[in-house]
């Protein structure tokens, strides 16, 4: 587990049919301890989780994200959470603790952003105000490597609406955006996402009348 801001330590399992890393986060300030859309940790992880909290929640930012979720829930006895609209959809071996609504203020001083349109109903950013950093789970992935972007289009209703959907990040100031899937921008977040939606979709991504 590797410190990729103050305060946040990220670990990733590589996916290979992907061809990316799938990423989770912990959160670790005077306003609390979370492990944030956790993928499979091995033991010294799971001990540096505890040493840092223990985590007293563990937030998934979208149902697709509930990873390894139940080994740390059960270990450290921390509750896990999802967005009220993603609630109906995760696998039925994974126990909710809570659910979150749009704006809530959760552990680690992390403010819930609802995001419209996206591949599920409650897909969430988590935005920390003051490490100025955008925790995401599907909303965008950092692939290519500095550049963030949407998923396949055929993971999306409409393509174009969750692209627009996005826009909605910008309206908090951050300087970092972290990534579920794909690598991180660490620095130059809000010029990243900036960018990506002054590109516009790729014809890659448009879906064929």
């Amino acid at each position: 587990m590797k410190e990729i801001l103050p305060g946040i330590w990220s670990w990733s399992v590589f996916n290979q049919e992907r061809g990316m890393s799938f990423n989770g986060h912990l959160v670790a300030n005077d306003e609390g301890c979370v492990l944030i859309d956790p993928p499979p940790m091995t033991e010294a992880q799971l001990a540096q989780a505890e040493a840092a909290g223990p985590p007293e929640a563990i937030l998934i930012t979208n149902r697709h994200h509930t990873r390894d979720a139940m080994t740390p829930a059960g270990r450290m006895k921390a509750r896990i959470l999802l967005h009220e609209h993603d609630a109906g959809g995760i696998p039925p071996e994974v126990r909710l603790g809570g659910v979150y609504r749009d704006g809530d203020m959760l552990p680690g001083g992390l403010k819930a952003v609802a995001l419209s349109d996206q591949k599920s109903p409650g897909e969430c950013a988590l935005w920390c105000e003051k490490a100025r950093v955008l925790i995401l789970g599907d909303a965008l992935i950092g692939k290519p490597s500095g550049q963030l972007n949407l998923l396949p289009p055929e993971k999306y209703r409409d393509v174009a609406a969750a692209r627009e959907g996005i826009r909605r990040l910008l309206a908090f100031p951050f300087e970092a955006v972290l990534v579920g899937d794909g690598e991180p921008v660490t620095r130059g977040g809000r010029q990243a996402v900036e960018a990506f939606l002054a590109r516009g979709a790729p014809s890659s991504m448009r879906k064929t009348p």
